[in-house]
């Protein structure tokens, strides 16, 4: 029983041949994908890098005034 499992078993050279086959599959199916993505195109990118960065505007205001108004808070509760 011994010597049909170590026919069947691969040798050293196959596994690593083995190994580098799955790899190159990887990146050919992932090549595949990446053909299939729609990507947006300059004006959509520019739109919505404005949403973001008009929102990140938006929020540091509103963490600003937040922190500004609790930092004089504890001021106001310390001075008593």
């Amino acid at each position: 029983m011994a010597k049909t499992e170590e026919k069947n078993k691969p040798s050293f050279i196959q596994r690593i041949g083995n190994f580098f086959k799955g790899i190159g599959r990887y990146f050919k199916n992932m090549w595949h994908e990446l053909k299939k993505v729609t990507w947006p195109t300059k004006k959509d990118v520019l739109n919505y890098s404005l949403v973001v960065f008009a929102f990140m505007v938006v929020m540091g205001i509103i963490i600003g005034v937040i922190d500004f108004g609790s930092g004089e808070l504890v001021k106001l509760i310390v001075s008593f």
